[in-house]
């Protein structure tokens, strides 16, 4: 049987000690730039840090990994591991998985280069599957070939509390931030096959928690019917600084979807964060895989 690991980025929201735990499963950390002084997530960047800087308008902004970092730590794996398999966040959100695809061509098939089109909890999910598969005795090749094929069986809706930072990331204007603000519009986006989309705007959050859990409805009974029926998808919630408000959306959404199980709560990566802002929650479905 090969012996793999597993190597993911931050974005997946799986912690330093965390992957420690699982054993196998390496995380590289995102780098952040706040204020001109560089940071990186959960090595000297905590999410309750984070947060207090995005709070007090820090100008921060995120860059790719460092390739000589990944390829450092892939040497230092093929050392003790046959194979290297490498999970990082969407291609549609960063252009650290075609580096990493690039620089992998070096490594004579050593290390293979995932782009399943992930980013979150459901790039956490993958690892996941990855780490199963590979205990079940799959090769690297295998694992890697059925989380492409799975790549779309997930669907991500987010509801933005703030519109502050799509205006300061160009997304909305000025003028439509302002008259949002004003009016109480609550965007609600969507992550399909890694890319970040408007889905909805909605006068209130009620509205927004309303049409989001009618949208995951939706994909379940027809997107995804046929996994569905089957009892193969599952529900994950996430949220940026805002712990009692996802509780409580989580309440009802599984009063509303009661027979799909709800897997884990988790924070959304601060990669997502800095560009949606605190008070953002967002429901997610995804494949089990048999």
């Amino acid at each position: 049987m090969e012996k793999i690991a597993i190597v993911t980025d931050s974005n997946a929201g799986i912690l330093q000690k965390e992957a420690e735990e699982l054993k196998d499963v390496y995380v590289i950390p995102m780098p952040f730039t706040i204020d001109g002084e560089e940071f990186f997530e959960d090595i000297n960047l905590t999410q309750e840090e984070f947060y207090h800087k995005l709070t007090n308008d820090a100008d921060i902004s995120t860059s790719q990994p460092a390739i000589g970092g990944i390829t450092e730590l892939w040497d230092k794996l093929l050392k003790s591991y046959d194979f290297v398999l490498h999970i990082p966040m969407s291609s549609a959100l960063s252009m650290s998985c075609e580096t990493a695809k690039n620089f992998a061509k070096d490594y004579n098939g050593k290390v293979l280069v995932v782009d399943n089109k992930r980013i979150s909890v459901t790039q956490k999910q993958a690892v996941f599957d990855a780490l199963t598969l590979a205990k079940k005795g799959k090769t690297t090749k295998e694992i890697y070939d059925i989380l492409l094929e799975t790549a779309a069986d997930s669907s991500i809706y987010i509801m933005v509390d703030t519109l502050k930072y799509l205006k300061k990331g160009g997304r909305v204007t000025p003028a439509a931030a302002a008259i949002g603000t004003m009016l109480g519009i609550k965007p609600v986006l969507q992550i399909q096959g890694g890319k970040l989309d408007s889905f909805a705007k909605v006068r209130n959050e009620k509205v927004a928690k309303s049409k989001m859990i009618e949208a995951i409805k939706n994909d379940l009974e027809n997107r995804f019917k046929q996994y569905y029926e089957k009892g193969e998808m599952q529900l994950f919630m996430a949220y940026t600084n805002c712990h009692d408000k996802i509780m409580k959306f989580a309440e009802e959404a599984r009063k509303e979807i009661p027979n799909v199980p709800l897997t884990f709560i988790d924070p959304l990566s601060l990669s997502v964060s800095c560009h949606i802002g605190s008070g953002a929650i967002a429901i997610v479905c995804c494949r089990i895989l048999k």
